[in-house]
């Protein structure tokens, strides 16, 4: 598989918004915006434009801003999403240390950033609901000036491992406060024992979707707008888009 190969055919496919992963492990498998040449960044900001597509950058999974190597990495993300024309990066929300700590460098990081760009923080598997309350509970007293720049990614898949949820995303969703921003969504699915982002309905929702049902109800009563990214790659492609069909018709689109 090619780098540009799931763009090519989301934009094939009538897919309206996309996000760019680079996912290279420590085995240097995968890619990093260091593959992404000058031009193709170009190719993919101009077929996104003539197809409106919204663009995301994830930034890389070794990103953590508390660590010492994070600027690094941190610019590289940056850079790949201005020049493709993105409008949103996002990061992982790291709580082994203070989450006042993780917030700080957070307020940072926001004022770096690019005055287009929003930055979302996703939960994953080993953080709980009440880390994205405390979390945002302290950047709306410390920092509201450009707090409508910054807010949740809520992982569907990763809340379902949650140790305080486990198997009951709909229960994650429920212990966030009603005033933490969910601007970003990544769906995929799991049994509850590890992080396999099966495509919608292949999981669980494909006998039961009661699950999936229940998130659409209480994302309108949010009055979501952001984007609901399928984070998977699977074998057939076509899954993706039965999926996003599925998908589209429980919202009633």
């Amino acid at each position: 598989m090619t780098v540009t190969q799931p763009f090519e055919y989301a934009v094939a496919n009538g897919f309206d918004a996309f996000e760019w992963f680079p996912d290279q492990n420590s085995s240097g498998i995968g890619w990093t915006e260091n593959d992404i040449s000058g031009e193709l960044r170009t190719y993919i900001k101009n077929t996104a434009l003539v197809y409106d597509i919204a663009l995301f950058v994830h930034a890389s999974w070794k990103f953590n801003p508390l660590k010492a190597e994070a600027y690094e990495l941190l610019q590289r993300s940056i850079k790949f999403a201005e020049d493709i024309g993105a409008s949103l990066l996002n990061i992982h929300l790291y709580s082994e240390e203070e989450l006042n700590t993780f917030a700080e460098s957070i307020i940072s990081l926001i004022e770096g950033l690019p005055g287009r760009i929003r930055l979302s923080i996703e939960n994953t598997p080993d953080t709980r609901p009440e880390d994205f309350n405390e979390l945002f509970r302290y950047l709306r007293n410390t920092y509201l000036e450009n707090s409508t720049r910054i807010g949740m990614c809520l992982d569907l898949g990763h809340a379902n491992l949650c140790n305080t949820t486990r198997n009951d995303y709909l229960k994650f969703f429920d212990r966030l406060d009603q005033e933490v921003p969910i601007i970003h969504m990544h769906m995929h699915e799991n049994y509850g024992d590890s992080d396999t982002h099966l495509t919608l309905f292949t999981g669980p929702a494909g006998k039961d979707p009661s699950g999936i049902k229940g998130l659409i109800d209480r994302i309108k009563r949010r009055n979501f707008s952001g984007s609901m990214i399928l984070e998977q790659w699977p074998q057939p492609e076509g899954l993706l888009v039965e999926a996003r069909n599925r998908l589209l018709k429980m919202i009633g689109k």
